[in-house]
């Protein structure tokens, strides 16, 4: 590389052969930057928690604020939209840990590769060592080679005696031999040395090229989780800005009226009148089923008198031997039905009953969780049947601009494996579950995704003979802080659900762990279902400490068989046609576009037409061109989406032509594949009821399970 041919022509060579002990170095110092980069990451993260901290404790003081006056539903935007911030830089706070723990990681697996890098290169160090040492020994010996040849020559210029000059000679000679010696010796650790740093460069070459790209990557994640952020804090401020243009002087001063408001009636005459006698009071009774037991009231004309109550509770003549008979559920409920309920005299009545169970348990038990049920609006108790929820709850909910959940699932008969929390695919770029989102107090986001699977048998060219079996799934997607939600509120909002356009459905098997409906709905088209909150938040619980890195998780809700007629049900309808003789096989699979199966007609894509043929194929011939499997003896077609915008309105044929040495080939079945995005053939759909959650994906597909087609 040209990095690599830098290293080598800078470090390698040069006066000193000082190369190595740079390149050493330069790699020990590669350390010292990871170390500092977790320092600093590790400062950023303590920065943001000090502040979340602080943002925290200003958003509890804002809800300390007063509650007196107009301006006191201000301070609950105020309050929501700092609990807001604070969730931001927390979650800045979680991912700079994360991050932590990747480049300690890295530094730990660095240090383990500079000691074995360390073991490698021992013996280029050695090598630097020797030519080190012969270059300056070369270098005196050519020094004492120069002086002792030059002395030889003065001493003859200057007419020395033979025996000085022959002296002189015998010391240049010496000096010449150790100076050759030396450059012999030179040569060999010369090359020594060359091809030692040539290896030990690239060595040090890959461990900085690693390094560097490693930091990189670090701080774009570091980055990435900063710019998560800010986008986060934009997204809080606009919705701060959006509510303040909403909270409008005409809706706080509303507000203040509605909650504050004494009454819009005026006060009428009040002409003084004397009464000189009492009239008698009515009394009201009511008795108990089964017991000579009475709830008695008095009533006056008197209104400003408070009421009294007594209640006589006297067990019923022994019947037939027996010492008590049991209050029937149908009387009970009767009973219980005829006493009014309104808000003043619910804790009366209740207490009533509660004195009746002191003595009669076993009715008076019935009596107290009926009028549980009446005054809460529900009736759980097994002697009931359960019933929707009010229909009164609005379907208004709180639109924020936040990261959508999402949702996507598979039909347990297609060939695509079901998806779980931990694979959970996002549709376009997600920045994962926003905190922005999951406050309590908000619409909390959730996805669902229908997915259908289309089986089907065709024979031959028989309309008569198609036999289809259409089922479908759907589940719902949770986004991962929506269980720290539901946790933290003992009570969450109920999750209420339509299902519509069921007309088309036989049959609906919802998740009687999660689901609630009743069986009593006569509407054909539509039908209600609401969640068991505590199932539901223990399901999620238990998928997060399964799966705690997961971003959503899935929950299958309900699965359903859609009423099917025929081959006038299926998106593509198939006529396959078979010629088969002793050296050749003919096929013909004519195929037609259905929109009439779909409500909302969509393209066929990944169409693939799968033909099995027997007879030893030597050859093939196809129209359009089709893949041949020696192996597998079956031709794969690959065909482009098939809509009403295709050739022909999508209708077509497949032709093929197959030499055979071993004929004839035995018509087989074959096996078409096609998905389409966006539409059921069902065209069930999903409507929230009741505040409290918002729908932030509908996602529909349908794909096929088994679709064959025979001659």
């Amino acid at each position: 590389t040209v990095i690599h041919y830098i290293l080598t022509n800078i470090c390698m060579y040069g006066e000193k052969n000082n190369g190595f002990d740079v390149l050493y170095h330069n790699m020990k110092h590669g350390q010292i930057s990871s170390k500092e980069l977790t320092d600093f990451i590790r400062e950023r993260a303590t920065i943001e928690e000090v502040y979340a901290r602080s943002m925290t404790k200003l958003a509890k003081s804002a809800g300390n604020f007063s509650q007196l006056g107009t301006f006191a539903p201000v301070w609950d935007v105020f309050k929501t939209s700092t609990e807001k911030l604070a969730s931001c830089h927390l979650e800045l706070v979680r991912k700079l840990q994360e991050l932590i723990k990747d480049v300690q990681k890295y530094v730990d697996d660095q240090a383990k590769v500079h000691k074995k890098t360390k073991e490698e290169v021992a013996s280029t160090n050695g090598a630097v060592q020797t030519i080190q040492t012969t270059g300056g020994a070369l270098q005196k010996s050519k020094e004492n080679y120069n002086a002792k040849t030059v002395d030889q020559e003065r001493l003859r210029k200057e007419g020395a005696t033979q025996r000085e000059v022959d002296k002189a000679g015998v010391k240049a000679k010496k000096a010449t031999e150790a100076y050759k010696g030396l450059v012999e010796k030179y040569a060999a650790a010369k090359s020594e040395f060359e091809q030692k740093m040539a290896e030990t460069t690239q060595k040090f070459q890959n461990i900085e090229e690693s390094h560097i790209v490693h930091m990189k990557d670090i701080i774009q994640s570091y980055a990435q989780s900063v710019d998560e952020t800010h986008v986060q804090i934009g997204e809080v401020h606009t919705e701060f800005l959006r509510n303040m243009e909403n909270t409008s002087v005409e809706g706080l001063i509303q507000k203040l009226a509605e909650s504050k408001g004494t009454g819009k009636e005026r006060p009428g005459k009040m002409p003084y009148t004397h009464r000189h006698t009492s009239k008698p009071r009515k009394r009201k009774t009511y008795a108990f089923p089964g017991h000579n037991s009475f709830y008695s009231s008095s009533d006056s004309e008197d209104e400003d008198e408070p009421r009294k109550f007594r209640v006589e509770i006297k067990p019923v003549a022994p019947n037939n031997g027996t010492h008590q008979s049991r209050a029937t559920i149908d009387e009970l409920k009767a009973s219980i039905g005829n006493i009014s309920l309104s808000p003043p005299n619910m804790v009366r009545q209740f207490c009533i009953f509660h004195s009746c169970y002191i003595q009669y348990p076993v009715w008076g038990l019935l009596a107290i969780s009926v009028t549980i049920g009446y005054i809460s609006g529900f009736v759980w108790s097994n002697q009931v049947r359960p019933f929707s929820p009010p229909k009164t709850l609005s379907n208004a909910s709180l639109p924020l601009a936040a990261p959508l959940a999402r949702a996507e699932s598979s039909s347990s008969l297609s060939s695509t494996a079901s998806l779980s929390a931990s694979n959970t695919p996002t549709v376009g770029t997600s920045r994962g579950p926003s905190p922005v989102t999951l406050a309590s107090q908000d619409a909390l986001p959730i996805a669902v995704a229908f997915t259908e699977s289309v089986n089907a048998y065709f024979k031959g060219a028989d309309p008569t003979k198609c036999i289809v079996k259409i089922t479908g799934d759907m589940t719902l997607s949770f986004p991962m802080g929506i269980i720290k939600v539901f946790t933290s509120n003992p009570s969450p909002a109920v999750l209420t659900f339509k299902l519509k356009s069921t007309s088309k459905l036989e049959q609906i098997l919802p998740n009687q762990t999660l689901l609630f409906s009743d069986p009593s709905q006569s509407d054909t088209n539509t039908k209600d279902f609401w969640f068991n909150m505590q199932a539901l938040t223990s399901y999620l619980r238990k998928a997060s400490e399964q799966n705690p890195a997961a971003s959503y998780y899935n929950v299958d809700i309900l699965k359903y068989q859609v009423s099917s007629n025929g081959i006038q049900s299926t998106p593509l309808n198939l006529a396959v046609y078979w010629k088969c003789t002793p050296t050749t096989t003919d096929l013909r699979l004519d195929y037609r576009y259905n929109p009439e199966s779909m409500l909302c007609p969509g393209p066929l894509s990944n169409v693939q037409v799968l033909v099995p043929v027997d007879g030893e194929v030597i050859n093939m011939q196809s129209l359009p061109n089709a893949v041949w499997n020696s192996e597998l003896n079956k031709s794969l077609w690959k065909l482009s989406d098939i809509s009403e915008k295709s050739d022909n309105e999508g209708s077509g044929s497949l032709r093929a032509k197959f030499e055979l040495s071993d004929g004839p080939s035995t018509p087989s079945t074959l096996a078409v594949q096609f998905m389409s995005e966006g539409s059921t053939l069902s065209g069930v759909d999903m409507e929230l009821l009741g505040a409290g959650y918002r729908l932030s994906l509908n996602k529909k597909r349908f794909a096929t399970g088994r679709y064959m087609a025979d001659c």
